[in-house]
């Protein structure tokens, strides 16, 4: 536990220990049961991430509580209450989970990594595959390649490196679209925001392909910006004030309709408009330089702290819940958050590569 707190301190000086947004850790509001049977719970506490906006994601998922409850219900599980609660940073997620102020959390699986010595993987998330899953980044770029999200079920995604609209990104770009390789030199000039260090499309995959391509890490760039979340990237990138972003390769989709909005209104989804008013459309202005080699999709883990939670009976009531739940209309809404579209049973090795990329990063 000690090591996980030192590596991420170490990597991130701007990273936010604790808890984040978390609960209170009383014994009202943490998972009980009963002597005989520990299928009574009081509070089931679970978090996300901020790969979203926060306030985005507690609407999104607002009716997962009582739906879990029902779920729950026809497996013998009776629960009070469903606390959802967003984290203020990856780590702060991994660090509540494995100290069991939390019970549940949905995190990327180089977070899941870093913390599964105290937390257990119980589901994967498939996704929709892209229409795209060209290792080519000229293939990316420009309107008539817009990504959709039609393809096949996938259990794996790609992390992009975009260059901006500035007037730097704009030189990057050009060059790649023209057939022309980037030298290491071209990127360490460039000024870049990441995510923090267990993101994986947000740090451990774009640094692979870095250290894959050019011998560097994200470390030996001259220029970087750690943020919290990808929409603090996505305004940035806007905005013009960094010349490379990196995000998971259907961020575009996500943002596309809030790209050339005022800032003072919101596109469909909620998210609030990137000022690009007078600009071209996202898939023309964001240009991909780089694609990452395929990440293991998303993890729901559980706590080893608490044994009311961790045991196989819960573990296997959960997994069938949430499974179960994401096959309905309903679930299919709240976890399009996320763009999952289902979950399937996972084990730990199941994130060994995700594991090893960590020790790549360091």
């Amino acid at each position: 536990m000690n090591t996980k707190k030192i590596f991420a301190g170490v990597l991130a000086a701007a990273l936010l220990a604790g808890c984040g947004s978390s609960q209170p850790s009383g014994s009202s509001d943490s998972a009980s049961g009963s002597e005989d049977t520990g299928k009574t719970i009081d509070t089931l506490r679970f978090q996300f991430v901020p790969s979203r906006d926060p306030g985005e994601i507690i609407a999104g998922t607002s009716e997962l509580g009582q739906l879990v409850i029902d779920a729950m219900a026809s497996r013998g599980y009776t629960i009070g209450n469903v606390d959802i609660t967003v984290s203020d940073s990856y780590e702060a997620a991994g660090e509540s989970l494995s100290a069991g102020s939390i019970d549940v959390a949905w995190l990327p699986g180089g977070t899941y990594a870093l913390y599964s010595g105290e937390t257990e993987v119980i589901l994967t998330a498939t996704r929709n595959g892209l229409s795209n899953d060209s290792e080519n980044p000229a293939d990316w770029n420009g309107q008539a390649n817009a990504t959709k999200k039609n393809g096949p079920q996938v259990t794996y995604y790609r992390a992009l490196i975009y260059a901006t609209p500035s007037a730097y990104g704009k030189e990057l770009a050009a060059k790649v679209n023209g057939g022309e390789e980037l030298t290491w030199e071209d990127l360490d000039k460039a000024s870049w925001a990441v995510m923090n260090v267990s993101s994986s499309a947000g740090y451990i995959y774009p640094t692979m392909w870095l250290m894959d391509k050019y011998g560097k890490k994200i470390t030996d760039l001259s220029s970087v910006t750690t943020l919290d979340g990808y929409m603090a990237a996505f305004q940035q990138a806007a905005a013009e004030q960094v010349d490379v972003i990196v995000c998971y390769a259907d961020g575009r989709n996500d943002y596309e309709g809030s790209w050339n909005l005022p800032a003072d209104q919101q596109d469909e989804t909620g998210h609030q408009g990137l000022g690009r008013v007078d600009g071209g459309s996202i898939w023309d202005e964001l240009n991909v330089i780089g694609v990452t080699e395929g990440i293991y999709n998303d993890t729901v883990a559980v706590t080893k702290a608490n044994e009311n939670i961790y045991n196989d009976e819960f573990k296997k009531a959960l997994q069938d819940s949430l499974i179960e739940i994401a096959g309905t209309d309903k679930g299919k809404e709240i976890f399009a958050i996320y763009s999952h579209t289902g979950y399937a049973p996972a084990t730990d090795a199941d994130y060994d590569g995700a594991r090893a990329a960590l020790d790549v990063v360091k």
